[in-house]
């Protein structure tokens, strides 16, 4: 088999630039390894900016997201016991928009089903060759039988663990990591939030996350140990550690309700560079992970298939050449914008009672954060992906 480009993941990444690249003419298959319904019900962020919106827009997925999304113009934090709003829209002339992954993927496949595209799902054994030449491959196994896929560009969009980024030799890549030493679990729950917008809390006793996938549904988070597990955790323990460090306000006014899912999410932050070795283009989680304070992983992703179609688009326009060169560049500096913003804003929420000094510096970086009308608008303008 023979096409243009083969995307290796059906997640939210590889499916968007599976659709933009139809639109633009170019052939594509996406392999995945995982089942399509593994794929859409795996939870994940919600939280989007307007370029990732704009993104789904141009891509003819958004029907769904624009009846449905929630559109927030602002964020609450929550240090010393008090709420303090960021009005996002007003400091920055931008929103932010919450529509679940989930929902994300859903409306991609089903977009990818309607065109016809191939697609292979459950493909194991999945082998890149010839990623350092001009003709790279892509074989696996699927329904038994043995596939290979001739192509000329290969994009990675398989996550932290795929074997895209795995394929690249050890010398001509280069990865930096810092892995955080506390962990968030993580609820979801047929209850009504607890606020219009997300609230984040830094607290004595850890962080707290107040978020919502519509409005009858609501993800919750608080900071716990890495050694603990989801079933150390009773849906009553949950609810008790969310309201200890919540705003009185907002205690009063939160729901509760058993969880439908329950997970613990480690955090870390990690950049692989260059995103781009031969013909094979990493994107998304392949190349970089943040930690979800923010929400900026989707987010980040998005920005790299913008990048990457664009480029695509150039370079089979171009007939070739060396138009793949400036994707790696142009992706990185946004990645390590977003990856600053996380890292940031990760370190002044979290509890890091170990460390006294660090604990005074993060309070009166949220008390300047609020004060200043210089530090706000920083903030909205990262949070909001400017």
């Amino acid at each position: 088999m023979r096409t243009q480009v083969v995307i290796i993941g059906a997640g939210p990444s590889g499916l968007l630039l599976s659709e933009l690249l139809a639109r633009s003419g170019i052939d594509a298959v996406v392999v995945e390894q995982r089942s399509r319904q593994y794929v859409e019900a795996r939870i994940r962020a919600g939280v989007l900016e307007q370029g990732a919106v704009d993104l789904l827009r141009e891509a003819g997925v958004a029907a769904r997201l624009d009846r449905e999304a929630l559109v927030h113009d602002g964020v609450e934090l929550v240090f010393d016991g008090d709420a303090h709003r960021i009005d996002l829209k007003a400091l920055t002339g931008r929103s932010v928009t919450v529509y679940g992954q989930t929902e994300i993927t859903r409306d991609l496949g089903d977009a990818r089903v309607a065109r016809g595209g191939a697609t292979y799902y459950e493909a194991a054994d999945v082998t890149l060759y010839g990623i350092e030449g001009l003709q790279p491959r892509v074989s696996f196994v699927h329904e038994g039988r043995q596939v290979e896929i001739s192509c000329d560009v290969v994009a990675g969009c398989d996550g932290f663990h795929g074997v895209s980024r795995r394929s690249i030799p050890a010398s001509a890549i280069r990865t930096y990591e810092k892995v955080y030493p506390f962990g968030w679990l993580g609820i979801l729950a047929d209850v009504p939030p607890v606020s219009d917008e997300l609230i984040y809390v830094n607290d004595p006793a850890g962080f707290a996350l107040c978020s919502m996938r519509s409005r009858t549904r609501s993800r919750y988070y608080v900071q716990c140990p890495l050694t603990d597990r989801p079933e150390d955790w009773s849906d009553e323990r949950f609810w008790a550690a969310l309201r200890a460090r919540l705003p009185a306000h907002h205690a009063d006014r939160l729901v509760t309700g058993p969880s439908i899912e329950k997970s613990i999410a480690p955090l870390r932050s990690f950049v692989a560079e260059p995103l781009r070795y031969g013909r094979l283009c990493l994107v998304g989680d392949a190349a970089h992970i943040v930690p979800p304070t923010g929400a900026k992983g989707l987010n980040l992703a998005a920005s790299d298939v913008r990048i990457l179609h664009e480029t695509l688009a150039e370079f089979f326009g171009a007939a070739g050449g060396d138009s793949l060169d400036g994707y790696s560049d142009r992706a990185l500096k946004r990645i390590w914008q977003a990856t600053r913003f996380s890292w940031w804003f990760t370190m002044q929420l979290h509890d890091i009672t170990d460390d006294p000094f660090a604990r005074k510096l993060q309070l009166a970086e949220l008390r300047n954060l609020v004060a200043s009308p210089a530090a706000s608008r920083l903030f909205a303008e990262g949070y909001v992906g400017l």
